[in-house]
């Protein structure tokens, strides 16, 4: 993942609406949820949704596939998890973290 890809996930998920969408649709994963559904669970409005939505979908968190007159959308969890990678690459100099029993018999 480069920097800018990043930026843009981050910037996408900058909403508490946004979150929370991306959020539930973890925890519906892999068979994500129509709109409806993400609509009903968060309590959102369609056209407020249908904004939030094509937010995450444009910056690649979601993705989108149309089942007969519904819209189902999924978290892209390998997204996910290259953000958590490009964020953890560089953790520590390379240095594994102590385990927390570690730290505390240091004490």
């Amino acid at each position: 993942m480069d920097k800018n890809t990043a930026v843009s996930v981050f910037e996408s998920l900058a909403s508490g609406v946004r979150l929370d969408i991306f959020r539930l649709l973890v925890r519906a994963a892999p068979v994500g949820c129509v709109a409806g559904e993400i609509a009903a669970e968060l309590n959102l409005p369609p056209t407020n949704l249908s904004f939030h939505l094509k937010a995450l979908t444009q910056s690649g968190l979601l993705t989108v596939e149309q089942e007969g007159r519904y819209m189902r959308y999924r978290a892209n969890i390998d997204l996910m998890n290259e953000l958590v990678s490009y964020l953890t690459a560089e953790c520590c100099s390379g240095i594994p973290a102590p385990s927390s029993s570690e730290t505390l018999g240091a004490a």
